[in-house]
């Protein structure tokens, strides 16, 4: 049976053993953040029913909003077709889903907010 067609949870990590996931506001349906996920932090995500991730940055697991208090509770996961990214449909507990204290990541628009540059 083809990855498409499973029944079966197969995620198909990266070459760092990580995986997208897209925070969505389950009710506004606003894009909140991406970040990535490794098998522990998915693993913790679906027994805590709390948003965990992957922190690139500090090589660490993320327990998000542990120090800020923007905890994100799950109301449902996705994985593509391909089961390379996962959706987290969540509520968004506080104002900010974002470390600059924003509501979303997603907060300026290339073109109007961004002068495009591009660097070599």
């Amino acid at each position: 049976m083809s990855v498409e067609e499973t029944e079966d949870l197969q995620p198909k990590w990266n070459a760092d053993g990580l995986i997208a996931a897209i925070a969505q506001d389950a009710e506004s349906k606003d894009i909140l953040m991406i970040a990535w996920m490794n098998e522990e932090a998915l693993r913790k995500t679906i027994e805590t029913g709390e948003a965990h991730y992957w922190s690139r940055s500090r090589k660490e697991l993320w327990h998000k909003g542990a120090t800020s208090g923007n905890i994100q509770k799950i109301a449902s996961i996705l994985i593509d077709c391909d089961q390379d990214a996962i959706l987290l449909m969540v509520e968004q507990v506080g104002s900010a889903a974002c470390h600059t204290g924003r509501k979303s990541c997603f907060y300026r628009s290339v073109g109007k907010d961004l002068k495009l540059t591009f660097t070599d």
